[in-house]
């Protein structure tokens, strides 16, 4: 095995209440992001935007989620209600990668999107190679106008989803993974 995919290899979501203190400090989260949006970029759109939630924040967030999942669902028990409040408190640092689709441009809604996923993906990477832990989380919130709304989104913006980063607090071990030869096909003509 090459040492130079390791980083590949041993890459895993840890679960965002099993992220703690500390998070990556200020210079390292800048290194981190810059690192990040270095993605694949058909017809440099920059299809994409980050929202930074950490502090207080955090819990602010969660309290708007609740009231509107409250209006969705108002018939919702406390205990789920306590669920959205807390939902991006655990990890000390959640970035939304938000998608900003150019519905003029040459370029595929798809691609666009994909650009985005890729910056959400390098971020886990990252922070991995960092020694941090992280998850990619999405939910209901992720595909709510309301909650675009709260994040100042425009019409034209997605939340591609809620990277929740810090400090794991337990060993995660792998799960299964998918067995290549399973998924692995030649074309011939």
């Amino acid at each position: 095995m090459s040492d130079h995919l390791s980083l590949l290899q041993q890459r895993h979501s840890v679960p965002s209440r099993q992220l703690g203190e500390p998070a990556p400090d200020e210079a390292t989260l800048l290194a981190l992001l810059q690192a990040a949006i270095r993605v694949p970029d058909h017809g440099k759109l920059v299809p994409f935007r980050l929202i930074l939630l950490q502090g207080e924040a955090k819990l602010a967030f969660g309290e708007r989620l609740a009231g509107i999942a409250t209006g969705n669902d108002p018939q919702m028990s406390e205990a789920k209600l306590e669920k959205e409040r807390l939902r991006y408190t655990f990890a000390p640092l959640v970035l939304t990668v938000v998608a900003c689709i150019d519905a003029d441009s040459k370029v595929p809604e798809i691609e666009q999107k994909l650009c985005a996923g890729n910056v959400a993906y390098n971020l886990l990477l990252g922070a991995h190679a960092l020694g941090y832990g992280g998850q990619w989380l999405t939910g209901w919130a992720a595909y709510d106008r309301q909650v675009a709304g709260v994040l100042g989104l425009a019409q034209h913006e997605h939340v591609i989803g809620f990277i929740h980063i810090g400090t794991p607090q337990i060993d995660v071990p792998d799960r299964d993974r998918p067995v290549l030869a399973d998924l692995l096909t030649a074309w011939t003509p």
